[in-house]
Order: C-alpha cells, then structure tokens, then sequence
C-alpha cells in the first residue's frame, strides 16, 4: 500500500508547486540560451515580464 503523501497533508501542494515553478524555470532558461541569450538577460526579460502582468502594463506618465 502506498502513502496517502508525499510529505505531508499541507506541505505536498507547496512542494508540487515548487517543483513546477523550477521545471518551468529551468525550462526557460534552457531555451533561451539556445537562441544566445546569457542567464542575467533571461531574469531581466521574465522580471519585465512581470511587471507587465502584475502591473497591468500601464507606464505612469507623471500626467494627473
């Protein structure tokens, strides 16, 4: 028979996402070194990224 979990009730979900978030990571930056971006150049793009996600895109132009 096999264990109910992994870990634990609680903590299996984080690790699952831990784990998902490192495979895409680890991912990423394999492709992107494959067309001749350097890893700094790849964090760079993905915190731009980001911040176009979370920040809605919107640039503040100083204008009220």
């Amino acid at each position: 028979m096999s264990a109910p979990f992994l870990i634990s009730k609680a903590l299996d979900p984080v690790f699952a996402v831990f784990i998902g978030v490192s495979a895409a990571a680890m991912r990423i930056n394999r492709e992107e070194k494959e067309r001749g971006k350097s890893t700094e150049q790849t964090i760079e793009s993905v915190r731009r990224r980001w911040g176009l996600l979370v920040g809605g895109g919107k640039k503040d132009d100083g204008v009220s």
